[in-house]
């Protein structure tokens, strides 16, 4: 049974999607320039390196799936993406918005509950074209809310224009990871591939603001 349905794919080989492979590289090179930023910043935000090492495990996962889509590989897909996507959650919470621990928990479980409940209740309503990007407008709508919580916040202008930047990059993804189906027969490459490079720079620039937010707290005052 096939469990892919990309463009580019033609056939069960290996590289039978080169393309969608060789981009899940942008997640590693994302991770280890994140790794550098961490080590600059003192090198024991440990939130922050779990969160690069789910980045360079998206990479992998993703690759492994575009490589050889089977269960387990999809599994390796999706999982590092949702651990990433929730903790990241709980850590801005937490992190920028100085939420306490039994807040941040339950504001965490809420934003999974609705990211689930979008994902199983409106996906199966909507036209086939949009059911595999509907999963993540959760993690969208969690982007530009916390960027418009933080905007006016006291030393919150930078990380909020850094997950500005990461929900607009998003957006973009979003439409190309939609259009791969539809423009198949213009673009044989199709589209998803710019999914991959355009995550990378969003997972980039989400793990800047936490490390930079991280940094800038533990800074001694002048």
């Amino acid at each position: 049974m096939r469990i892919y349905s990309y463009c580019e794919r033609l056939s069960d080989a290996f590289w039978g999607e080169p393309w969608n492979a060789v981009t899940n590289a942008a997640f590693v090179i994302a991770a280890g320039a994140a790794i550098l930023l961490w080590r600059r910043a003192g090198g024991r935000d440990w939130p922050a390196l779990l969160l690069i090492l789910l980045v360079f495990a998206i990479g992998v996962g993703s690759f492994l799936f575009h490589a050889m889509p089977r269960p387990w590989t999809l599994a390796a897909d999706v999982v590092p993406i949702q651990l990433f996507a929730f903790s990241y959650f709980a850590l801005a919470l937490a992190r920028f918005l100085g939420w306490r621990p039994l807040a941040t928990g339950l504001g965490t479980l809420a934003f999974a509950g609705l990211a689930f409940s979008i994902s199983w209740g409106i996906a199966p309503l909507l036209v086939p074209m949009l059911r595999g990007s509907t999963g993540y407008a959760a993690f969208l709508l969690g982007l530009v809310g916390m960027a418009i919580a933080l905007w006016r916040r006291p030393g919150g202008a930078e990380t909020a224009r850094l997950l500005g930047l990461a929900g607009f990059a998003f957006a973009l993804s979003l439409t190309f990871r939609t259009l791969d189906g539809p423009l198949c027969g213009r673009i044989p490459l199709g589209t998803h591939w710019l999914w991959h490079l355009l995550n990378a720079t969003v997972l980039y620039l989400l793990l800047r603001a936490a490390i930079g937010r991280e940094e800038a707290a533990s800074a001694p005052p002048r």
